[in-house]
């Protein structure tokens, strides 16, 4: 059966696939003025660890997720039928795009990183040895010396999870498991039957996989496991279909015609960019990006930071450093840009039902296909990008909006309760508050969910259509 929709956006009613934006709340985060004037970082930057009394405190190196500690079991009369979970990946090196022409710190990957092969049904090729890689380079390549060494003599990928990523991507797998296997019913082997596993054509989420399963479900054959994966044509986890009206409607409103707030925003960081660009050694007019927005210069400081490495100083004057007050700067700009694209930005709504809404209509899907009984899937992870958290925040219109952090985790829990389903969503591992008129995603009606997922995006070929 189809769940029937309820009328709960009679009020402010729209075509099937337009979307009505509800502003976010007004917090430090996206009030500019203390982005650039106030002090500290808006968060915790420098370690995976949260104390447990602080547990919830948005964490950029290892964000808050489900975990036993902290859960609240909803009433008796509610049955758990379905849980699927979306996350971005956990701490990594830098994107090699990120990094300074030349760094001033080692950063080594010896005995650890991602790992790679191939296997058969049977025979000699079912038992074959993976292989791991080690970066190098040799002297005689002379292209060697056409592009930056970035951090000189690394054995790392950029990016490649880290190890310590890779510890905290098994923590994760075993806090999920003490949530939800006795609730679901899950072995402790992975059994695709009833579970299942999403990556991106992007390996760091495999990488993260991999760590994951050996927390989830700990007696797994530990050679390999069957992860999905859609073709990178048109994968809607990362995502990389096409959508030229998403993409237009998100230059627009950042270094289009409608952008002025974002264009002043860089304008009044000039001076903090100044000194960034005197100790990196960037171009003040670069090609690569760096001066678009902070991305560039954020992953790069809070890569250092979360893995314990000091900021940078310059490799011409060693007296010039990056001072943490500077850092902190740049981390609370991040989060302003963040929360400008995906939820302040007028059209940021409707960016994000284009641009995430294929991953929605599946998530929509799966969610049906459990209310009918034609699937026995109890549990689904999807391991992605912020590039993937962050439409989906915004589709859902979170009332406070961040940049997601390594490992950040938003979980889709699907109840009945006699012949009723109702859903709740939880950000962090608590029930998420949104600026809609579903107000705080806690045990809503998913004939009501759905509703929203209707007048936001439509169908599929609605989507097809509204994306070109």
């Amino acid at each position: 059966m189809l769940v029937s929709a309820a009328v709960v956006f009679a009020a402010t009613a729209v075509a099937s696939g337009e979307i009505v934006h509800y502003p976010p709340a007004a917090t430090n985060i996206n009030n500019l003025t203390f982005v650039l004037n106030g002090s500290g970082a808006p968060g915790i930057f420098n370690s995976s660890t949260t104390p447990n009394a602080l547990y919830g405190t948005y964490n950029w190196c290892n964000m808050p997720h489900v975990r036993q500690r902290e859960y609240k079991t909803p009433p008796k009369n509610y049955t758990l039928k379905y849980v699927e979970v979306i996350q971005r990946h956990h701490k990594r090196t830098p994107y090699a795009s990120n990094t300074f022409f030349k760094e001033d710190v080692a950063w080594s990957c010896d005995g650890s990183g991602a790992t790679f092969g191939g296997t058969a049904p049977q025979g000699p090729g079912a038992s074959v040895s993976p292989v791991q890689w080690q970066a190098f380079t040799d002297a005689q390549n002379p292209w060697t010396t056409t592009v930056g060494p970035g951090f000189v003599g690394s054995s790392c990928q950029f990016p490649q999870i880290t190890a310590d990523g890779l510890q905290d991507s098994i923590t994760h797998g075993s806090d999920l498991r003490s949530v939800y296997a006795s609730r679901l019913g899950l072995s402790s082997r992975f059994d695709t039957t009833i579970a299942q596993i999403r990556v991106t054509n992007n390996v760091i989420t495999s990488q993260v996989a991999s760590g994951l399963l050996a927390g989830l479900f700990p007696q797994s054959d530990s050679r390999f496991s069957a992860t999905l994966i859609q073709s990178s044509t048109f994968d809607s986890l990362e995502p990389t279909y096409s959508c030229p009206t998403a993409s237009n409607l998100r230059s627009d409103y950042t270094t289009g015609g409608s952008g002025q707030q974002w264009q002043a925003h860089l304008t009044e960081a000039a001076s903090l960019y100044a000194k960034l660009d005197q100790v990196s050694g960037i171009a003040t007019h670069d090609n690569g990006g760096w001066h678009t927005s902070f991305d560039h210069y954020y992953d790069n400081l809070s890569a250092k930071q979360c893995h314990g490495k000091a900021l940078p100083c310059s490799l011409n004057d060693t007296s010039i450093c990056v001072t943490q007050d500077e850092a902190n700067t740049v981390f609370r700009l991040g989060n302003w840009e963040y929360s400008y694209q995906f939820r302040d930005a007028p059209a940021s709504a409707q960016y994000s039902a284009l641009s995430y809404g294929a991953w929605v209509l599946e998530l929509k899907a799966h969610l049906q296909a459990n209310v009918d009984g034609t699937s026995k899937l109890k549990y689904f992870h999807n391991v992605a990008h912020d590039g993937s958290m962050s439409p989906l925040l915004g589709f859902l219109q979170v009332d406070q909006m961040v940049w997601p952090g390594m490992g950040s985790e938003i979980v889709f829990e699907l109840y009945s309760a006699k012949s009723d389903y109702f859903i709740r969503v939880l950000w962090g591992g608590q029930p998420m508050k949104t600026s809609t008129p579903l107000g705080v995603l806690d045990m809503i009606s998913l004939a009501s969910f759905f509703s929203y997922i209707d007048s936001a995006i439509g169908s599929s070929s609605n989507l097809l259509a509204g994306c070109n």
